[in-house]
């Protein structure tokens, strides 16, 4: 799905960049999106994509955050520097585990919403 609507962003941006119908067919393309772009379910969408991103964008640090108190805790127990070490480096990769699997569903919830709001958008134009 990406890869199509790259295709189509391509060959847009090249009709426009390329196009020898000058400024005028831009200007026409220009409002044709705009007034796509500021329907209602289009701008619905946007705002449901800012917001999943500034909510997966906060938990992040807190996962890293999370880790990294772990990793240091860890690093506290055992009596020995070796055993620290491996409480440590053990902490740390279930911290890591943790932090990409935060990443994931974040992209994961972002591609769905992005997905959804090209097919409204798709919906509108169409009506």
């Amino acid at each position: 799905m990406r890869g199509k609507i790259g295709i189509v962003v391509g060959l847009a941006a090249g009709y426009v960049l390329g196009s020898r119908a000058g400024r005028e067919r831009y200007e026409q393309i220009k409002s044709s999106f705009l007034k796509v772009w500021n329907t209602p379910p289009v701008q619905k969408q946007v705002d449901k994509a800012k917001e999943l991103g500034t909510s997966a964008a906060l938990a992040l640090p807190s996962a890293l955050w999370d880790g990294a108190v772990k990793v240091t805790k860890a690093a506290s127990k055992g009596s020995t520097p070796g055993q620290k070490l491996d409480s440590a480096i053990k902490a740390g990769k279930a911290s890591a585990d943790d932090v990409a699997r935060g990443a994931e569903k974040s992209v994961a919830e972002v591609k769905k919403a992005a997905d959804k709001a090209v097919a409204e958008a798709k919906k509108a134009t169409d009506d």
